[in-house]
């Protein structure tokens, strides 16, 4: 194999075979990348256009039948944590985006577009993009989906302005290693996940599509670990296959038994202070930790601006699903304030626009149903964590 550096993010590659790649690194909210991507089809005329992106991305970028969505199906599914993240992430974007005249994507929609004007094929070779949340999800341990969240949200909300400049900047492989080492540091398993594994995901689907002179059309982030994919495919190292990047992780052993661990402990102190101070008092323990959990989520669905049915419903059954280790309370507020406000079609289509701000989540009802499950999920947390010593001394 041979790798002719064209530019930092530019590469030709020769494989064994004879076939040809040609790699372009881009950013993805570009001007100048939508430019470079189009020129390059143009002048290598291939026989192949590789994109990074997955069907069902390429769906929601093409198809606006947002009528079909159901938000409700999401939290009944437990994907309401995923959905949340994605959001913020499209809406972090979609700002930089606003910011540089670019939409999110536009050079690899450019590209597909370009290709089906010139009747050249068009490979989809990115991992579904739940797939990827729901592997980064799985790995993760509950303070880095914290933390995932909270960066992805404060992204959203930040002032800070971004010139065309530094985004050119970012394409700069010293620039992004840098960049990557930091999040490597802080969310391993996110890095692990949301970069490495689609590495060799991107780089096996492009290796194995058909066609001898291929452009490869990718995000800047992975030029140097599809091209170490590449070495490994021609030397015929083993690597994880795609079907295995599929796969979502099962909870084993600690993590498995770790959602069962909050409820147990609440039960023993109920049950040890029944034993210990009589019915009346365990009793009265057991309804003192069902007013602080309530009152946690009453709290925090309030703030949400939940439907009023919805807050009721939510402080009413808090204490209790805070017992269940497979439901919880967000599931229902998410749930219920999608089935009393209803989303329109609308608020599908003005999502990143209105996640961008903090009154979007608010009066656009999918981000508010989103809003509702988040905080009465933080409200019940937040009551039994504050329960738990309080408990122990009335014992």
């Amino acid at each position: 194999m041979h790798i002719e550096k064209i530019s930092d993010t530019y590469h030709r590659i020769t494989f064994s075979n004879g076939s040809e790649v040609f790699l372009i690194g881009t950013a993805h909210v570009s001007k100048n990348s939508v430019q470079e991507v189009a020129d390059i089809i143009e002048t290598e005329n291939p026989d192949r256009v590789c994109i990074e992106l997955d069907a069902s991305r390429m769906a929601s970028k093409t198809n606006k039948s947002w009528e079909e969505t159901d938000i409700r199906k999401v939290f009944r599914e437990g994907k309401g944590f995923l959905m949340l993240a994605n959001t913020a992430l499209a809406s972090f974007q979609k700002k930089l985006g606003a910011q540089t005249g670019a939409n999110p994507g536009d050079e690899i929609l450019g590209a597909a577009k370009l290709a089906e004007e010139k009747g050249i094929p068009v490979s989809l070779c990115d991992r579904e993009i739940q797939t990827t949340f729901r592997r980064a999800w799985a790995k993760s341990s509950l303070w880095n989906k914290c933390k995932l969240l909270a960066t992805l949200i404060s992204a959203a909300f930040s002032n800070e302005e971004i010139s065309p400049e530094e985004l050119e900047e970012l394409k700069n492989q010293e620039t992004l290693e840098g960049m990557l080492n930091e999040v490597a540091k802080e969310l391993p398993s996110i890095k692990e996940v949301l970069i490495d594994e689609r590495d060799i995901y991107l780089a096996t689907k492009i290796y194995n599509a058909p066609g001898q002179k291929k452009v490869a059309v990718i995000g800047a982030g992975h030029t140097k670990g599809i091209l170490a994919a590449f070495e490994k495919l021609e030397e015929g190292i083993s690597i994880k296959s795609p079907d295995e990047l599929e796969e979502i992780p099962r909870k084993r052993g600690f993590g498995k038994a770790a959602g069962y661990i909050i409820p147990v402990l609440i039960i023993a102190l109920l049950i040890i202070g029944i034993a210990a101070n009589g019915w009346d008092q365990g009793l009265k323990t057991f309804l003192y930790w069902v007013i602080v959990n309530a009152c946690g989520t009453f709290i925090m669905t309030t703030i949400s601006a939940a439907h009023p049915l919805n807050i009721l419903a939510c402080t009413v059954t808090a204490p209790f699903f805070a017992l269940n280790p497979v439901l919880g309370v967000g599931m229902l507020g998410g749930i219920l304030e999608a089935t009393f406000r209803k989303p329109k079609v609308k608020d599908f289509e003005h999502l990143n626009d209105d996640a961008m701000k903090l009154k979007g989540w608010y009066s656009n009802r999918i981000l508010h149903c989103l809003l509702v499950f988040f905080l009465s999920s933080v409200g019940s947390m937040l009551g039994t964590f504050v329960a738990f010593p309080l408990l122990i001394a009335r014992i």
